[in-house]
């Protein structure tokens, strides 16, 4: 089964706060803990894609109503969490999926949301079950 990952911080904290240091050592990618959960969750073939995403700043909200295009600025939610990124795993169950997510290092300061894919018979009918 595939399961997406909400990868959810509270509100990023004023950039000042970064050191040089900081943001050097994040755009390096030198994060031991992300690395550790990428390595086990290679060993263990979950991983299937997963990127950072932009502050809500700097995403757009779009809706249709009667036929009219309505984009407004940042995310429509009004929530601490904002999502920092996201990973799509296939594990055998939620329970496998839930496993993996208590390991990403965001968990112990953030939260990571689980939510399954729909199977594929569902998306299209008549398909055999992957």
């Amino acid at each position: 089964m595939k399961f997406l990952l909400l990868v959810c911080m509270e509100q990023p904290p004023d950039p000042t706060l970064e050191t040089e240091e900081d943001i050097a050592r994040r755009e390096a990618g030198d994060d031991d803990d992300i690395r550790q959960w990428f390595a086990e969750i290679g060993k263990r073939g979950s991983r299937l894609i997963g990127s950072e995403v932009s502050h809500p700043a700097s995403a757009a909200t779009v809706r249709v109503r009667n036929g009219e295009v309505i984009v407004s600025d940042g995310p429509f939610a009004e929530t601490k969490e904002w999502m920092a990124g996201f990973d799509v795993i296939e594990c055998a169950s939620m329970a496998d999926a839930v496993e993996l997510a208590a390991l990403h290092p965001a968990a112990a300061f953030g939260m990571l949301e689980v939510r399954p894919f729909w199977p594929e018979a569902w998306r299209h009918p008549g398909a055999a079950p992957a």
